[in-house]
């Protein structure tokens, strides 16, 4: 599954719900919302019963505010042993478990409790922590429970989830916390997360980017589609550009991006920047286009089925790709047939 959280005070509803379903048009399936003061916990009962998707709380230093959106009702709760002291985080648990709502015990490296804090390495720490956390859980009775051990590091995430997979069958939240600006941090999460999926480590993911909640739950599909696992959305093969183009396709992939954003079906858009060998090296493609200095061919599937002059090719494209996509399907925005 994948996951986002809102970016804005809950105070401010209508910009919450804004984010939430910009995020579910986009595949987001799970959101979490920071709850920090009374003020947050009063708007959850609004925001939740205007979300299309369910609601994750996230609770730190104050079990009082826990308690309270525990009694309103919730989807389910994010708690962090770094910022619960024992005595308070047991009696969450036992409020979770009474109230049948669902736990992620999210561990963090850089919030551990002092008692972890003399671990040889980070890793080593929130997996222990982790354990230690079910452990008082499961003494509760608490059984709906998924654990994240993140860290900023890739290394030491990748290090945590290896470890503890091998010693629980609990459902894991992957993440990279704090990964950054959303180019650099998509990269490193997709480079932690991808290993760790390909691996079979993982059940549900959050892309943690200094961005909107859509740019996350779109990196986290793109990670998901590479590896295989789950495909939304129209994925665009496009050549790297070298010598031989005698045209600059940049703008073509951008104004497609722009225009095939709104498409949920998976379907793969090549736009190659050479007409001798575009259609044979993106012949995985569904459709696609292959330029040249006044000409440009159309492929479907590697075969030419078109020659089309430059002012065509975005067009002719956009008919092809709404004619892959089954009747419920959404169309590509701005399209010929779609207008």
């Amino acid at each position: 599954m994948v996951q986002s959280m809102t970016k804005v005070h809950p105070r401010d509803v209508r910009e919450t719900l804004r984010q939430i379903e910009e995020a579910q048009r986009a595949g987001c399936e799970l959101m979490r919302v920071a709850i920090p003061d009374d003020e947050a916990v009063e708007a959850l009962t609004e925001i939740r019963e205007g979300s299309p998707i369910p609601i994750v709380a996230d609770l730190h230093f104050n079990p009082k505010l826990a308690l309270k959106v525990l009694r309103r009702g919730i989807d389910g709760i994010r708690v962090n042993p770094g910022t619960l002291p024992r005595g308070a985080l047991k009696e969450v648990l036992s409020a979770a478990k009474e109230k049948d709502v669902v736990v992620r015990i999210g561990i963090n490296a850089g919030s551990l409790p002092k008692g972890y804090l003399h671990y040889s390495s980070p890793s080593e720490a929130m997996v222990a922590c982790a354990l230690d956390t079910l452990q008082l859980a499961e003494s509760l009775g608490l059984q709906k429970i998924k654990v994240s051990l993140k860290a900023s590091e890739v290394l030491e995430t990748i290090k945590a989830y290896r470890k503890f997979s091998m010693l629980s069958d609990y459902p894991l939240h992957l993440g990279i916390t704090e990964a950054g600006p959303p180019f650099s941090g998509a990269i490193k999460s997709a480079v932690g997360m991808g290993i760790l999926l390909n691996e079979g480590i993982g059940d549900t993911i959050r892309v943690s980017l200094t961005g909107p909640p859509i740019l996350e739950v779109k990196a986290a599909y793109h990670i998901l589609g590479a590896l295989g696992l789950r495909r939304r959305g129209v994925e665009i093969i496009s050549c790297p550009t070298c010598g031989r183009c005698e045209v600059d396709i940049l703008p073509i992939v951008r104004e497609l991006e722009e225009r095939l954003q709104s498409v949920s079906y998976p379907i793969k858009v090549a736009v190659m920047g050479c007409v001798v060998n575009g259609p044979g090296e993106a012949k995985g493609a569904d459709i696609g286009i292959a330029a040249g200095k006044s000409k440009g061919v159309l492929f479907r599937k590697g075969k030419v089925i078109e020659k089309l002059p430059p002012e065509q090719w975005v067009e002719r494209l956009l008919e092809e790709v709404n004619r892959l996509i089954p009747s419920e399907g959404s169309g590509c925005r701005g399209s010929s047939e779609t207008r």
